[in-house]
């Protein structure tokens, strides 16, 4: 599936091109996640369990740090994680710094749709992007880094 042009937000039939930077991110923010929606629903999982494999793919974070990466409160992220446990994706590993306390990463299972996934995601984007120049590329991945630093993280998000 690749998404067409997005809609009018304004309504009024005139350019696709946004009107301000809000609606233009906004609109690319849309499209982006319509896809990864597609792709969740494809693989029988929702929205907020594709994030969270997405997160495990490079690390075993603790409980409190996916949660602050996934903006949820602690019983949800256990109910998250828990779910995802069940369908043999995720496991609990005890952690090597703190007797207490749980990281959670991938299953060989988890790894692959995990992988599956990501090459879906890339497929889809780079379908999307085809048109867009080598330049053009190298722009938007910089244009987005200096977003994504700024961007405030934790409560500052808010």
């Amino acid at each position: 599936m690749t998404p067409s042009h997005p809609p009018d937000p304004a309504g009024d039939g005139g350019s696709d091109e946004p009107q301000s930077t809000v609606d233009a991110l906004v609109q690319l923010s849309f499209l982006v996640q319509g896809v990864l929606a597609h792709i969740a629903s494809d693989h029988d999982l929702s929205l907020i369990q594709v994030r969270l494999l997405g997160i495990l793919r490079d690390r075993r974070p603790g409980m409190l740090e996916l949660a602050r990466h996934l903006g949820l409160d602690k019983s949800s992220m256990t109910g998250l994680v828990t779910r995802a446990e069940k369908r043999g994706l995720v496991q609990r590993l005890p952690s090597p710094h703190d007797g207490r306390a749980v990281l959670v990463g991938l299953t060989p299972l988890g790894r692959q749709l995990t992988d599956q996934c990501t090459a879906e995601m890339d497929q889809h984007v780079a379908a999307l992007t085809a048109s867009l120049t080598t330049t053009e590329h190298t722009q938007i991945r910089a244009l987005t880094a200096k977003l994504l630093h700024a961007a405030p993280t934790g409560d500052d998000a808010r």
